[in-house]
């Protein structure tokens, strides 16, 4: 009962609060002393570049990856496993990213509606004037696809939204209607095509200034909103324009030779110092650029290490994706006794994974059954490799020689838009498709991202080359914050839920590999996309539930024709409609009172309750 109490007392609250969509930017100003200081105006557009992703889909210190089958998190009082356990619900959002994106998406709102060179003008006489002047005019185009991105966070989460393109007072914003995903997408496109017009290739060249928004993040961010339109989840007829559609927003970067790709292993992205070199990238679009820090490799340095936690570990399925030199996949059942399994792989693989005798931080990771970084070691990896990808060999721990390095996370590369045309090419036309608005082949597109890796082109054709443009995208992008959503998008979901580890044991002082399945995790359709959460369904019931969601209660009655107490579950779609089944199987029809646990009294829900459905 007191669980019943509470849903109900949750709701009284959250009905009469004000929801995060209509607060304003905390500023301590007031609006007129907001824009009027280029100060100010410049702390305005910071804060909504703040809000961008911290660090590669984190949640906790849990990558977003280790909800798919590419990684598993060691620590099983993370809530990265609602997202597979069953415990993922309108009530528990798990990455309420609802409440971050709306809340920069108002400040990006109120930005444009209040910023004006006019209000800068009475320092015209200031030596920087024609400088902060220019810098605030472009923070304009900045924000509107920084809120085009923040549009599309929301959108490859729910589907449809509201697409909120003004500031709305209190008594209008809790009945907004949503906006059909097709149609925030086209919105979306629509923004970073007119803002691209003026953002500038780089910021360098404009007051010598990185790290903000540019042409080519306005044109990537189009890129990858059109992908996911076109992909089956939510193109589900499989529309062709909309896969040329894609295609050319792909296109429209790759032919302006902004960007390239370089060899893996000479790539700063991959370099063990990081730090500030990995900007140094030449495929690099946009990133979030973070201080000095040695939590990411805290939160996944082996247990053995100072202060090392585990946390996030590749699985076997992400190591069984990485082909071996020649291009073949390896096969398990041709490992000969005494043969190291990860000998002659793709380059990629050793950016990416730690595993048994490789040497990180002047120590052999030992992760065979009794070693100190495996099996039989509290906290130690279960799947028997080790996170390596962005992780800083050079920083210490150590408390008495601390070092910290700064950590720069990706959002967009160029690496992830030559994948998209290759996908996109192929699924509108075949993997050898050209044409003068298309010079580019997809097998082109695909064999440029493998040859920066050393890899051998890819022959196949048909659906092999569709599975090798996946696979491609698996092990050039592992967790960067794409398995995730691939999995979605590409409607997969129930082909990724058995996760397979490496048992390891010394025979005659010798490992010996065994691969094994490890988990089988849970999975819905519901899941392609997240429920809306329940709190803003109670402010503003126009927004509707995701198909399949809905929030189960359990709690006692007293049924007055059996003479007994039962315990009822609770399947709620909406505040006002419940349904209820008894555990007995006793009839559906019947009279009943929910009991209070704490008053001891008995009071009246309904007269009826019918069969759960």
């Amino acid at each position: 009962m007191r669980k019943y109490i509470i849903l109900y007392t949750g709701l009284l609250l959250s009905v009469s609060g004000c929801s995060l969509l209509e607060l304003d930017e905390s500023t301590g100003l007031n609006r007129e002393e907001a824009y009027s200081y280029f100060s100010n105006v410049k702390g305005l557009a910071t804060y909504v570049y703040s809000q961008l992703p911290g660090d590669l889909g984190v949640l906790d210190g849990a990558l977003r990856e280790s909800a798919t089958d590419n990684s598993v998190y060691v620590w099983s009082d993370n809530s990265v496993h609602d997202f597979y356990n069953n415990a993922w619900s309108p009530n528990n959002a798990v990455d309420n990213m609802w409440s971050k994106c709306y809340g920069a998406i108002r400040s990006v709102n109120s930005f444009l509606e209040n910023y004006s060179q006019e209000k800068l003008e009475r320092f015209r006489w200031n030596d920087t004037y024609e400088e902060d002047i220019a810098k605030a005019t472009m923070y304009r185009e900045e924000l509107r696809v920084l809120r085009a991105f923040y549009l599309f966070e929301l959108a490859k989460r729910y589907g449809d939204i509201p697409l909120l393109t003004r500031t709305y007072a209190l008594d209008e914003i809790n009945g907004v209607e949503k906006t059909s995903f097709n149609e925030v997408i086209k919105y979306i496109c629509d923004e970073c095509s007119d803002a691209a017009k003026t953002l500038p290739v780089s910021h360098q060249d404009f007051w010598a200034e990185t790290g903000r928004v540019t042409k080519g993040t306005a044109l990537a961010l189009k890129s990858r909103a059109l992908l996911y339109a076109a992909s089956m989840l939510h193109n589900p007829s499989q529309d062709a324009d909309k896969w040329k559609a894609a295609a050319d927003a792909a296109y429209a970067i790759i032919k302006e030779n902004w960007y390239s790709l370089p060899k893996t292993n000479a790539d700063p992205l991959y370099d063990k110092n990081g730090g500030n070199d990995v900007l140094k990238s030449p495929q690099l679009i946009f990133e979030r650029r973070n201080g000095e820090s040695f939590d990411f490799e805290a939160n996944n340095l082996p247990i053995s290490y100072e202060k090392g936690e585990t946390g996030n570990v590749p699985t076997q399925n992400l190591v069984d994706a990485f082909q071996l030199t020649n291009g073949k996949d390896f096969d398990w059942e041709q490992l000969a006794p005494g043969q190291n399994p990860y000998e002659g792989r793709d380059p990629r693989f050793y950016k990416t994974v730690l595993c048994n005798g490789d040497t990180w931080m002047n120590s052999t990771i030992q992760s065979y059954e009794g070693g100190k970084d495996g099996a039989g070691t509290a906290g130690a990896t279960t799947t028997g490799y080790y996170l390596k990808k962005y992780m800083n060999e050079t920083v210490s721990l150590t408390p008495s020689n601390e070092k910290k390095k700064p950590h720069h996370f990706i959002i967009f590369r160029y690496a992830e838009i030559l994948l998209n045309y290759a996908e996109a090419m192929d699924a509108w036309k075949g993997a050898d498709y050209t044409d003068n608005d298309h010079p580019l082949s997809a097998r082109a597109a695909l064999n440029q991202v493998r040859s920066a890796a050393d890899m051998p082109a890819v022959t196949t054709d048909g659906d092999a080359f569709t599975e090798s443009i996946r696979r491609e995208r698996r092990v050039e992008l592992a967790f960067e914050d794409h398995r995730f959503w691939d999995i979605r998008r590409w409607k997969i979901g129930d082909k990724t839920k058995a996760i397979y580890c490496i048992k390891i044991t010394l025979e005659n002082g010798s490992p010996v590999y065994k691969k094994e399945l490890l988990e089988t995790r849970n999975w819905d359709d519901k899941m392609y996309l997240y429920p809306i959460p329940q709190t803003e369904y109670y402010k503003n019931p126009n927004l509707g539930q995701n198909t399949g969601w809905y929030i189960k209660y359990v709690s006692s009655c007293f049924c007055f024709s059996s003479k007994q107490y039962l315990t009822l579950n609770y399947s709620v779609y909406y505040p006002t409609s419940v349904f209820c089944i008894s555990t007995t199987g006793l009839p559906a029809l019947y009279s009943f009172f929910l009991i209070s646990s704490r008053k001891n009294q008995r009071k009246r829900l309904a007269n009826k309750a019918s069969r759960f459905r």
